[in-house]
């Protein structure tokens, strides 16, 4: 299939555009007029529109095409399963408590509950030293990269993972890290780019790649789900150690791991001196509309002066953030309780077991297929292709939605990603339309 696409690739200005619509009485009413404020000149650089905004549009356009249609997602890694009833149930009554006179609770704590605080720390970094007030309750993992780009400001360099969730190369543009974009490659000046494929285990070239004072790491990696070995992370943390550089290591899918691999930066000895952790219940308990997360800045973490991070940090989420909604908070320590951690893990489980009939499909079909096994997400090869044509085909004759590989860098050029997010039904469905298809 991959070698007879036919649908051409539209460059990303074009086929990015925003997609407001402005009637001709807004238009009498309001494009002649004009501020006297520029625009940002960061916001100017930004290649596209952001990835997934898009992709919905292009769902959203598909379905207007094709109305009869059944369309499959199998694009923007959102949760489908209902949360726990424990969960739910504790929200539920927290909201209703707040009806009543003893119940209610107004502003809380900027940096969370102490008792959620002290749950993810025992629960998710047992014996790795980390303690709750080390813990940032936030309202999501993508907000708290943003809040971390903050703290570091606009001097910094950064180097990335390619490919990568595109959040932290676009946050670095606005914040003002970056130069303008070379046309030829799609990277960024002023961004160092470490490239992660089959060819080098989904790892980069630390010998090669250049000092940065901050480093983005996600494992299990979105979008390709390689799960970093204990020995690849030795190496980061010896590299960030050698280089005096800090990592910022996002979590978000550790749950789904199965082999082994380390679920955090902290099992590493050494990390929590170079190393802050952000992560999220999103994938985890089914949050993706909740919004709940969390960020751990260790104590031992300095910055060249001598003082601690985590101070600033605090600064940062005092100023810019009113803390988590206490509801959430309430469904997040539930979901850590006993009955809430086992429901909790019968969600991971279900959509491990969607990757695996996903995984087998590809593979099946000769496609050389990665991830799937310690993340939800599946990294599709389609040699000699260009991603958004695979996506378009597929869109266009199995009505499924897909993830364009180049999304999420350059190296994605000729990848697509699928989730295993999705109700068992249209899995299989889906698995039968690619079958069909390719």
């Amino acid at each position: 299939m991959y070698k007879s696409l036919s649908l051409s690739f539209m460059p990303c200005k074009a086929m990015l555009q925003p997609r407001a619509r402005i009637t001709s009485q807004d238009s009498e009413n309001f494009v002649d007029y004009r501020t006297k404020v520029a625009r940002n000149p960061r916001l100017e650089r930004l290649q596209c529109n952001y990835l997934f905004p898009e992709i919905s549009a292009r769902e959203a356009e598909h379905m207007e095409k094709y109305p009869n249609a059944k369309v499959i997602s199998l694009g923007i890694g959102d949760t489908t399963q209902p949360l726990p009833d424990v969960v739910a149930s504790s929200m539920a009554n927290y909201a209703n408590n707040l009806s009543t006179l003893t119940g209610y609770r107004g502003y809380g704590a900027e940096q969370g509950s102490k008792e959620l605080r002290k749950a993810i720390a025992e629960t998710f970094y047992k014996d790795m030293g980390i303690q709750g007030k080390e813990v940032f309750v936030s309202d999501g993992a993508q907000c708290d990269i943003s809040r971390l780009q903050l703290l570091f400001g606009s001097n910094m360099s950064i180097a990335v993972q390619d490919p990568i969730f595109p959040a932290y190369v676009d946050s670095s543009v606005i914040i003002g890290q970056t130069g303008d974009v070379e046309n030829e490659s799609g990277r960024y000046r002023n961004i160092e780019y470490m490239k992660c494929g089959p060819h080098n285990s989904f790892f980069p070239d630390l010998s090669k790649a250049a000092r940065t004072d901050i480093i983005f790491f996600c494992s299990p990696n979105n979008p390709t789900g390689h799960a970093a070995t204990r020995e690849q992370l030795e190496r980061l943390v010896r590299f960030a150690q050698e280089n005096g550089s800090i990592i910022v290591y996002d979590s978000a899918y550790a749950f789904y791991i199965t082999d082994g691999s380390p679920r955090s930066i902290y099992e590493i000895p050494g990390a929590e001196k170079v190393a802050i952790e952000v992560s999220s219940f999103s994938k985890i308990a089914g949050f993706t509309g909740v919004r709940l997360g969390w960020t751990v800045v260790p104590q031992q973490l300095l910055y060249a002066n001598g003082f601690p991070v985590i101070n600033d940090f605090n600064r940062i989420v005092c100023t810019c953030f009113n803390g988590a909604s206490r509801i959430a908070q309430a469904g997040g320590l539930a979901s850590l309780s006993k009955e809430g951690y086992k429901a909790v893990i019968s969600l991971v489980d279900y959509y491990k077991e969607n990757a695996e009939i996903l995984l087998e499909t590809f593979e099946s079909l000769g496609l050389k297929t990665y991830g799937g096994v310690n993340a939800p997400y599946l990294w599709v090869h389609f040699p000699g292709s260009n991603s958004w044509d695979v996506f378009n085909e597929i869109l266009e004759k199995t009505h499924i939605i897909t993830v364009p590989g180049s999304g999420f860098g350059p190296a994605g050029k000729e990848f697509i990603r699928v989730t295993a997010f999705g109700h068992r039904e249209n899995i299989l469905e889906a698995s039968k339309r690619l079958r069909s298809l390719l």
